[in-house]
């Protein structure tokens, strides 16, 4: 094999130019937090933990072992069973294989070469069947070399601050039929107050974990009885999602959404004209009924095409916009699902808005309003990406310039902030990804904006235009939350629980002292009744301090108590766990507090 890639000195001497490393100064790596710098970064600490394990456990056999974006994994299986009490001695053989400062090489060879070199490795020849290239590259650094693309930083030694973080199940290249393997996850910065502060980020995650939280607050639970990835909702928990549907469809039919509901099964015939049947299906549920072939929807477009086509539209009638609360359904791998992170029914707020070219832009900019409308009532800061046309893609030039400048002219326009995907938009058309950021620095992809040419025209849906001609729509596709497990999943987490009090499943719990005072409660949690308000009344036969405890465990965030001065005059004694106050106020005052706190829950 020839030598084509070594380092010295920190420089790079191979045939990737600095434009096309895109982190580069004269040929120079820089150790900042830059995407590609940390790509860098953390495929070398990815190998050096592959090196660890070789070490320690022989007949170590390895997958793959990509970059993510938060971190890096490797796949792979050992004789011996791996668990997250293995992590410390894998660390600290790789700060040993640091400090041994391993020179890092690149070797050009051929696919032929490479599969006699790995003839006894099943996990190697598994991936050379998926590789069509006749010329790759090894990288080796000390006793260890693997197959792989690069590029990786010139010696160990940069690689200092590192972290592993979990141990998890994955079937080799992501199918369920195949052997399950080991899989390691971990993090890599170049400073080392990175790690430290992502370190904080992971404690307060874990004592923030919406699965944890969910099981607590009684919100919703996973059964082996229904099936994997398949939540079912607790009474907390249905009712904390129907008050957030509420908001949002008030919010919609306010922005003059119409609500539309498509069929969960449609024929395969609608999947193969969309595209999904060739591009989707292993992602999809198929059944047969009446000899004809049915799958469950993952997405909600092409029914929202179908309500479209039941009418003759006119330009008068554009934009039109519809909006579903969508049930749809994709077969996720088990080993991927996350609590409500990742599931296999979910439901989306979805909304497609049918536009002439020339409302593009309009349009963009009446969806970034709602977006800043629902995160600012969530009390998100979020960032936006506008992705660009790939490679690979349908429609003219002429369209991909301008819905691009349509997107940027909209977020220019509303001085939005946004970076550039280069390359990493649909193949039918641009979009807008909408990222949060949440209490603990995290960041989730949660809504997306797509402009859209290509159902349009594979469906052969039109409008009517001014001088009566047959003209095609721009379709936008359109989710805020991107789907109310995920969002949900989220939202616990960021609040730790306290959600805000107008979603909150029970907002306030009145605790009578005595027998004599349940009935002014009772009117109390009428009045709340009348209001859309959720309340409850402790009764138990328990001493008043467990019960302010049990609520407080519960996360209400208002707590009432009454006794007889409370009777007596007309009031309440109020404790308000999200202000951490306490008050003595009139009935009057209390009513008209909830009263302000609905008229400001709106989005």
């Amino acid at each position: 094999m020839e030598q084509i890639g070594l380092y010295k000195d920190g420089q790079i001497y191979d045939n990737l130019t600095a434009k096309e490393l895109g982190i580069v100064d004269g040929d120079i790596i820089h150790n900042d937090d830059s995407k590609n710098s940390l790509q860098i970064l953390r495929h070398t600490t990815a190998h050096m933990m592959a090196q660890a394990i070789t070490q320690l456990y022989s007949g170590a056999k390895f997958f793959v072992g990509p970059v993510i974006d938060d971190g890096f994994y490797y796949d792979f299986k050992t004789d011996e069973t791996i668990g997250e009490e293995d992590l410390p001695r894998i660390e600290k053989a790789m700060k040993a294989i640091a400090s041994q400062k391993h020179k890092i090489e690149k070797y050009q060879t051929t696919k032929e070469q490479v599969v006699a070199k790995f003839q006894a490795d099943e996990l190697k020849l598994e991936v050379l069947s998926n590789i069509t290239d006749e010329d790759l590259t090894i990288y080796k650094q000390g006793d260890f070399e693997d197959l792989c693309r690069g590029p990786h930083l010139p010696n160990t030694s940069m690689a200092r601050y590192f972290k592993l973080i979990r141990v998890a199940g994955a079937y080799i290249g992501g199918d369920e039929t195949k052997e399950m393997i080991t899989r390691i996850y971990g993090i890599a910065f170049f400073d080392k107050q990175k790690l430290k502060e992502y370190e904080t980020m992971l404690e307060q995650a874990k004592k923030r974990d919406h699965r944890k939280l969910g099981s607590q607050l009684k919100l919703f639970a996973f059964s082996d009885n229904i099936g994997a990835g398949l939540p079912l909702w607790l009474p907390a928990g249905a009712s904390l999602r129907d008050k957030i549907e509420r908001l949002l469809y008030k919010a919609h039919r306010s922005r003059g959404y119409e609500p539309v509901r498509g069929p969960e099964i449609l024929k395969a015939e609608a999947w193969v004209k969309s595209g999904h049947y060739d591009n989707y299906r292993e992602n999809m549920y198929f059944t047969v009924i009446d000899d004809q072939e049915y799958g469950l929807k993952p997405m909600n477009c092409v029914g929202h095409i179908e309500a479209y086509r039941q009418n003759q539209i006119s330009y008068k009638d554009l934009p039109l916009k519809y909006f579903e609360y969508g049930v749809v359904h994709r077969h996720e791998l088990s080993g991927v699902m996350h609590g409500l992170f990742r599931v296999r029914e979910f439901t989306q707020d979805d909304a497609h808005i049918f536009c002439t070219q020339n409302q593009v832009k309009d349009s963009i900019y009446e969806v970034l309003e709602f977006v800043e409308s629902l995160m600012g009532y969530f009390e998100f800061k979020y960032e936006i990406e506008v992705s660009t046309k790939p490679k690979k893609a349908i429609g003219t030039d002429q369209f991909w310039e301008s819905t691009t400048n349509s997107i940027k002219d909209a977020l220019d326009s509303g001085g939005y902030a946004y970076t550039i995907d280069e390359g990493g938009g649909a193949f039918y058309g641009p979009k807008i990804d909408i990222k949060i950021l949440d209490a603990i620095g995290r960041k989730w992809q949660c809504g997306t904006v797509q402009i859209d040419m290509n159902l349009p025209e594979r469906f052969d849906i039109s409008y009517t235009s001014s001088d009566d001609k047959k003209l095609r729509p721009v379709m936008i596709h359109r989710a805020i939350l991107g789907s109310f497990e995920r969002f949900i999943g989220i939202l616990i987490e960021h609040t730790a629980g306290e959600l805000p009090f107008a979603i909150s499943p029970v907002s306030v719990v009145f605790i009578p002292i005595a027998q004599e005072h349940i009935p002014y409660c009772k009117q109390l949690k009428q009045e709340l009744m009348d209001m859309e308000i959720d309340s409850e009344i402790s009764t138990k036969n328990e001493s008043l301090n467990k019960k302010i405890r049990v609520a407080e465990k519960r996360k209400v965030p208002m707590i009432v108590v009454v006794g007889d001065d409370e009777v007596k005059n007309s009031s309440i004694a109020l404790r308000d766990r999200r202000t951490q106050t306490k008050s003595d106020i009139s009935r009057e005052e209390f009513i008209d507090m909830i009263a302000d706190k609905q008229k400001k829950a709106k989005i």
